[in-house]
């Protein structure tokens, strides 16, 4: 059986234009169109079938792509949210893994890579590309729980995990742990090397799913 997937975006012909593609699929189909979140929670409302997959835009009006995957998160945390957008900047990936998304892709992206990514999402739960810190859950899955636990961090890197799920900069964060710029890089360096990641995307999902972010 296919996997049900719904598409929110308020560009109709990029919309019309995915679902296109996705028909070639063989595992997925598009059961419907929503031009935001507020067009969504009507339809789920009106009883329209729930997707096992949403493909969410981020820029929307009325009920944006953060919002929307938040309230997804808390209304209906079975759905598996892909986030599909222009946008790549640190800010937008972290605050949508942060609102409960399970993946993030540009709008680039070549059609054979969307069937993949849809693939690796139900298969395993998630997907991210490199370049969105998919070696964090590589790292930091349910099979190394174990390993994760083991590694020690001090007070003070746990402090800027937390405020690396911000959209501070790293000259904000020095100001509010009243240290240095250069003191800040010394932590941030030092994580990188002891949680084997790259980015600081790849910090804010670590802290994002070890509840260090509170």
């Amino acid at each position: 059986m296919k996997k049900s997937i719904v598409i929110v975006d308020d560009h109709i012909l990029i919309a019309k234009a995915l679902k296109g593609i996705i028909a070639n699929f063989n595992n997925f189909e598009v059961i419907y169109e929503c031009e935001n979140g507020a067009d969504l929670m009507t339809k789920f409302k009106l009883n329209s079938k729930i997707p096992d997959i949403i493909l969410l835009d981020i820029s929307m009006p009325i009920m944006d792509g953060f919002e929307t995957a938040k309230w997804l998160k808390e209304n209906y945390p079975s759905i598996k949210v892909m986030a599909l957008s222009m946008q790549d900047d640190d800010h937008s990936v972290i605050q949508m893994v942060k609102n409960g998304a399970k993946g993030y892709l540009l709008k680039n992206t070549h059609p054979m890579d969307l069937e993949k990514a849809l693939n690796a999402l139900i298969s395993n739960g998630h997907y991210y590309p490199e370049w969105a810190a998919s070696k964090v859950f590589a790292t930091i899955g349910e099979e190394n729980d174990m390993k994760t636990a083991k590694i020690n961090l001090t007070e003070r890197e746990k402090e800027f995990l937390k405020f690396s799920v911000t959209e501070m900069t790293y000259k904000e964060i020095a100001d509010k742990m009243c240290c240095s710029p250069r003191t800040v890089e010394s932590y941030r360096d030092n994580l990188f090397e002891k949680l084997e990641l790259k980015t600081r995307v790849g910090l804010a999902v670590y802290a994002l799913k070890n509840g260090l972010d509170n």
